[in-house]
């Protein structure tokens, strides 16, 4: 969809409106996918449930979730300093008429900021390139499945098997606390701070994207497969629908680390993106960082 030139915050406002109230499409396929294979009366239900509440949001313009999360953008392409007070801008509008629920408190006081914004908020990850274009994609992330997050510094004698023991275990702890049936996005070296995030970036991913590391895609196949087979089920009730899918990414680490992460995302793992130019703004929710 593509629109004439915008002003950040209204594109900001289109993004959190477009990703609060439409459930991207590779993820609508998989639950569909997922309601054609379950055979529990009870995993079935659920996933009736879920699809039917994606479909009044869409019609009615509100939120699937009562969580509407804390927006995670990532600015990539050309971009100057003022934009982050754009994008700060567009969150307070967005949450006042969208609406969203506005979740930003201080960690130890517990004082409501309003409007999502407060000290550190929003949260903004800048990528300049060379691009001729400004990029902003935004994830909004509940706390449900936030709070699931795990870090892991395993030691590199650990191997593969290794990493598929702490993902697996992680996702089987979480138990029914994310929402199952989610999406698992994991992350594997660098240092820590940034395998966190690259378990984040994952949940970014196209399900129905090809891993160009075949490596990767071979974890990532077998990662879905024992997951799926923990019969953990949707919200954890039950079933052979635990994940939708899940998505890795790696980056060289030190000779001594072997850092894994996990970031979940819940059924509704929600993600716009808009690409502005000189020509207009388009919006997709087909995202990759």
């Amino acid at each position: 969809m593509k629109t004439l030139p915008e002003p950040v915050d209204e594109v900001v406002v289109k993004l959190l409106r477009l990703a609060n109230t439409k459930l991207p499409g590779d993820i609508g396929w998989a639950l569909e996918a997922a309601a054609g294979w379950e055979t529990g009366e009870i995993a079935s239900t659920q996933l009736g449930a879920i699809m039917e509440n994606v479909k009044k949001a869409e019609h009615l313009g509100l939120p699937m979730c009562q969580d509407t999360g804390i927006p995670v953008f990532y600015v990539r392409g050309k971009f100057d300093s003022s934009i982050a007070a754009e994008i700060s801008k567009g969150v307070e509008r967005a949450t006042r008429i969208i609406p969203l629920r506005p979740n930003t408190v201080d960690p130890l006081t517990r004082e409501n900021f309003g409007f999502n914004l407060g000290q550190g908020m929003p949260i903004i990850h800048f990528i300049p390139t060379g691009d001729d274009f400004t990029e902003i994609t935004v994830l909004p992330k509940g706390a449900g499945s936030e709070n699931m997050t795990r870090l892991g510094m395993l030691n590199p004698a650990d191997g593969v098997a290794g990493v598929k023991r702490f993902v697996l275990d992680s996702v089987l702890d979480a138990g029914g606390r994310p929402c199952p049936p989610s999406i698992v996005g994991v992350g594997i070296g660098g240092t820590s701070d940034r395998c966190v995030e690259m378990a984040k970036e994952a949940l970014l991913s196209p399900l129905d994207s090809e891993n160009p590391d075949p490596v990767l895609a071979k974890l990532e196949e077998e990662l879905f497969v024992a997951i799926n087979s923990s019969g953990l089920g949707p919200m954890g009730l039950g079933g052979s629908t635990t994940s939708l899918g899940v998505k890795v990414r790696k980056a060289a680490c030190h000779t001594a680390s072997l850092p894994v992460a996990v970031n979940i995302g819940c059924w509704a793992t929600r993600r716009a993106s808009a690409r502005m130019t000189s020509d207009g703004v388009e919006y997709s929710q087909g995202v990759e960082l």
